[in-house]
C-alpha cells in the first residue's frame, strides 16, 4: 500500500516556499559563478588552441617557452573544470535541500537532520569550488607576465 499523504494547505505550501527562498538564491549565485567559470575555461581553451601551432613551428628557447605556457594552460583547464564540478555538485545538493523540505512537509516526516547535512555538504562543495577557483586565478595571474627580455629590449630603445 502507498502511504497516505496529507493534503497541504496553501498556507503550508507558502511557508515551505519561504524556507526554500535562501537555497534558491544560492542557486542563482552558483549559476552566476558557473557562468564566470565557463567563460574563463573558454578563454583558456582558445589560448591553448592559439599556441598549439606555435609549438609545432618553433625551436629552441621559443619552443620551450610555448611548451611551458601550454602546460600551465592545461593545469588551469583542469582546475577550472574541478571548480565547475564542485559548484555543480553544490547546486545539486541545494536542489536536494529544497526537495527534502517539500517532501518532508507533505509527508509530515522529520527531516531537519537530512536538510542540515545536505546544506552543509552543499556549503562544503561551494567552498572547495571557490578555493580551487582562487588557486586557478592566482596561477593565471602569475603566468601572465611580460617576459624580461621584452622589457629589457624596450628599456634599451628609450
Amino acid at each position: 500500500m502507498l502511504p497516505e499523504f496529507e493534503t497541504a494547505s496553501a498556507t503550508q505550501v507558502a511557508h515551505i516556499i519561504q524556507l526554500s527562498v535562501a537555497p534558491i538564491f544560492l542557486l542563482a549565485g552558483l549559476g552566476a559563478f558557473l557562468n564566470v567559470c565557463a567563460g574563463r575555461l573558454a578563454r583558456i581553451i582558445d589560448r591553448a588552441r592559439d599556441i598549439e601551432p606555435l609549438i609545432l613551428n618553433s625551436r629552441g628557447e621559443e619552443h620551450d617557452r610555448w611548451l611551458q605556457e601550454i602546460r600551465v594552460l592545461d593545469k588551469r583547464m583542469g582546475l577550472v573544470s574541478q571548480a565547475i564540478f564542485f559548484s555543480v555538485l553544490a547546486a545539486v545538493l541545494t536542489c536536494a535541500v529544497v526537495i527534502v523540505l517539500f517532501a518532508a512537509a507533505l509527508t509530515n516526516a522529520q527531516s531537519g537532520t537530512t536538510v542540515a547535512l545536505l546544506f552543509m555538504a552543499s556549503m562544503t562543495a561551494v567552498g572547495v569550488g571557490f578555493a580551487i577557483f582562487l588557486f586557478e586565478t592566482r596561477l593565471g595571474s602569475r603566468s601572465v607576465r611580460i617576459r624580461t627580455d621584452i622589457l629589457e629590449h624596450e628599456a634599451e630603445r628609450e
